[in-house]
């Protein structure tokens, strides 16, 4: 039995080893565990604050078998993008998927999911963002005006659970699901010692706080001198790409929709930092981490079509004895490609250049390009976890 999970493990940290041992810990020891992560750029619209390689190997270290990449088109998705291209990869692979999510009870995520799904939603949803509301709390009225419950969707772990059972749901997938109960706040600045934030880890990292007492010892080791990445070292770079932009490009960009490329278009223009720009274009109607991937779209020079073309592969990261097994047995195998290849395709051209960005985001100057080429996978040899 192979067990899946969608992650960033931006960084990994104490709870994420918990999750892994509590899929053994339910379905055996020698229960295969698959982790399809995000790349160098995270779903909020942000580098992620080490390199993917690097996170790979700290998640074999850590309890995981095998992990492939999420493709960048995947990564920068909206939550229900996100968890959709996840499932399809995972379905390739796993028997169940494990997530986790603050309520933790199957049957009320997967009624939710089959609420949204239903024929009557959408309209709903499209009179009341109409009024002017942001989508979550669209959404949240839009099931109200149905007589149905949205409780769960007002919590981050709760709403992404939803988006999972959903893509199962709407792509017919095998995956069964095994949600477990998230402690502590997803968003919580201060980590808390046993279920400690990504959020307050990455603080704790770019401050030089103490970060190691919420890491395993193993992924520790592995982060101790590793170069750190954050969105506000490459700002330079992010703003230069803004300013230079024609109006046609700024009109292909992802969630520029409903006029929001003109607000860039003009935020850009009057504002000298990052923030401002950012901060002109907020309104109730957008959330946050919608500019934010929008901004970062633009940086990546990722057009709306190419963000809601299918990835026809995706990239092996790091595996042991067990993940190399679950490849070979796996009927999709052509579908996951080695770290260093470069097919003929449009897929292989944006990683190629994302990568190159990457190294424009290191908080100790700028690394050299070049290294989707020379990466290879991570081959924990003759260890199981």
């Amino acid at each position: 039995m192979n067990v899946g999970i969608v992650c960033e493990y931006n960084p990994l940290h104490r709870g994420h080893r918990k999750q892994m041992e509590a899929i053994r810990a339910e379905f055996g020891a020698d229960t295969g565990i698959v982790c399809a992560m995000s790349g160098n750029f995270v779903q909020r619209g942000a580098p992620a604050i080490f390199d993917k390689s690097l996170r790979a190997k700290a998640a074999v270290a850590c309890g995981a078998d095998l992990v492939v990449e999420l493709p960048l088109t995947v990564c920068l998705s909206s939550a229900e993008g996100f968890a959709s291209g996840g499932v399809a990869i995972l379905s390739k692979l796993c028997d169940i998927l494990c997530f986790g999510s603050e309520t933790g009870n199957w049957e009320s995520l997967m009624a939710t999911a089959q609420a949204l799904l239903q024929a009557d939603f959408q309209p709903h949803l499209r009179r009341e963002l109409d009024t002017g509301k942001s989508f979550p709390a669209a959404r949240q009225a839009a099931l109200a005006a149905m007589g149905l419950s949205s409780d769960l969707l007002n919590r981050p772990n709760d709403i992404l659970s939803v988006e999972y059972c959903k893509a199962i749901l709407s792509q017919g997938s095998p995956l069964d699901i095994f949600p477990i109960q998230r402690k502590g706040d997803y968003h919580d600045r201060k980590p808390d010692p046993e279920n400690p934030s990504a959020t307050a880890l990455r603080q704790l990292l770019l401050s030089g706080g103490d970060w190691r007492p919420y890491v395993p010892e193993e992924a520790a080791d592995l982060f101790e001198s590793a170069p750190l990445h954050s969105l506000a070292a490459g700002e330079k770079a992010v703003l230069y790409r803004l300013r230079t932009m024609t109006e046609a490009e700024l009109s292909r960009l992802p969630y520029g929709g409903e006029g929001l490329w003109r607000k860039l278009l003009h935020a850009r223009q009057a504002e000298t930092t990052l923030e401002d720009i950012l901060t002109a274009m907020k309104s109730k109607r957008y959330t946050r981490t919608r500019l934010d991937r929008m901004v970062l779209c633009a940086v990546l020079g990722i057009t709306e079509e190419a963000l809601l073309s299918p990835a026809p592969y995706a990239r092996i990261l790091a595996f042991n004895d067990r993940g190399r097994e679950i490849l070979k047995n796996s009927t999709h195998r052509a579908f996951f490609k080695n770290a260093g290849e470069t097919p003929d395709s449009p897929c292989w051209d944006l990683e190629r250049r994302s990568g190159d960005v990457y190294g424009l985001f290191a908080i100790d100057g700028p690394e050299a390009p070049g290294m989707e080429s020379k990466r290879r996978i991570y081959y924990d040899k003759g260890r199981k976890s």
